[in-house]
């Protein structure tokens, strides 16, 4: 070999190998294990916080829990997707705790029903492993992590058929669930009639979102299967059912799962994200969340970001009404987040901007309070004191 040549290529690697020591790492999420004794066997899982997870201005913050199935095939997609989709200036969804599970067998794991074959297997594990991730991971996810007890299953082909069994119990830890391309082949009529027959009430207060493959020569059945549920969990359910059945029709088994969370989670969480511009009022806003907390059964305030930026917005108008306004939004928020240091700085600058001197310093105190290191609250009480 040229010795130039080689003394080229010892030079390049030498300085990849400089530029690589003063590269730093984007890190995505962090590897856990938790031995499980309903398995009896070691569980390894992955966890990815959101960004604002360990800002202080974010401290006093609870999140929800969205959990993966074969995560070690949708973990990296999911938590980026998520991450895109909860923060910035389009915020669609709230800020999540993605956690994916990784497989030890799927097979045993995810199928709630023993599948009777001619030879010998170990399948009808569904419900331990759900019982795994209810009575243990949960746990522990809720006493290491600030956690709502809001969560959300995900699931692909078999996991979307245990996501489904789970959807369909009478007493489950989720409230939504992701159930992509759900394997019902293990499913036949007799055995779907009987968990349609055991159906409560409580499954219409979850919302489920189902998607559907093209399979080809095989599509009628599978999305047979899809349709027939669906039309069961409708015709039971005394009002508007709280699910969406989606078919993709240029997507196949294998590369549906990332476009389908994608629209699952948006159907979910439908309306969580509005323009700031179109919001007029504080009532209109708390009357927009209600809706939406109606509609998933659980308490979904306006987020903080959100109902700051409209404040803020109206603060600086020039119209003397939008300026008064702009008090309603501050204060609503320091209501929903009590220990936000950062919505009590926000009102007591509005009460500084309208000239209420005695309400401004007591609620920059309130935030100086909740964070002795806000320079800023520190700065304006002195100012104002002073002035």
């Amino acid at each position: 070999m040229n010795k130039h040549f080689i003394t080229v290529i010892l030079l390049i690697l030498g300085l990849n190998q400089v530029s690589s020591q003063n590269a730093e790492q984007i890190v995505i999420g962090t590897k856990h294990h938790l031995h499980s004794n309903i398995l009896n066997e070691d569980r390894e899982f992955w966890i990815s916080l959101p960004e604002s997870y360990n800002t202080q201005a974010a401290s006093h913050k609870k999140y929800p829990l969205l959990i993966v199935l074969d995560g070690n095939t949708h973990f990296r997609a999911i938590t980026g997707m998520v991450n895109y989709m909860s923060s910035g200036y389009n915020i669609r969804i709230p800020e999540m705790i993605v956690v994916g599970i990784q497989n030890i067998d799927r097979r045993r794991d995810f199928t709630p029903d023993k599948i009777i074959t001619v030879r010998e297997n170990n399948t009808g594990g569904g419900e331990k492993f759900l019982r795994f991730l209810e009575e243990e991971l949960i746990k522990e996810l809720d006493k290491n992590y600030r956690t709502t007890s809001y969560q959300i299953l995900f699931g692909h082909s078999l996991g979307g058929l245990l996501a489904t069994h789970a959807y369909m119990k009478e007493k489950t830890l989720f409230n939504a669930f992701i159930a992509v391309d759900p394997s019902f082949g293990t499913w036949d009529s007799e055995t779907m009639d009987k968990k349609l027959d055991s159906l409560t009430e409580q499954s219409f207060e979850r919302f489920i979102y189902i998607a559907t493959a093209n399979w080809g020569k095989r599509n009628i059945r599978n999305r047979d299967r899809h349709v027939r549920l669906y039309e069961s969990l409708n015709s039971k359910c005394k009002g508007e059912l709280p699910a969406k059945l989606e078919y993709f029709e240029n997507e196949d088994h294998r590369s549906v799962p990332i476009i389908a969370f994608h629209n699952g989670i948006s159907t979910i969480f439908n309306g969580y994200g509005i323009n700031y511009r179109n919001i007029e009022t504080a009532e209109q806003l708390k009357q927009h969340y209600q809706t939406l907390s109606q509609r998933l059964y659980w308490d979904f305030s306006p987020p903080e970001a959100l109902v700051n930026r409209i404040g803020y917005r109206m603060l600086q108008s020039r119209n003397a009404t939008d300026r008064t306004k702009a008090l309603s939004f501050f204060l609503l928020n320091t209501e929903n987040f009590p220990n936000s240091y950062n919505a009590f700085d926000s009102l007591a600058e509005a009460y500084e901007v309208l000239g209420d001197k005695a309400n401004a310093i007591n609620n920059y105190k309130k935030s100086l309070k909740l964070n002795p290191n806000n320079k800023n609250a520190l700065m304006k009480i002195e100012s104002l004191n002073t002035n």
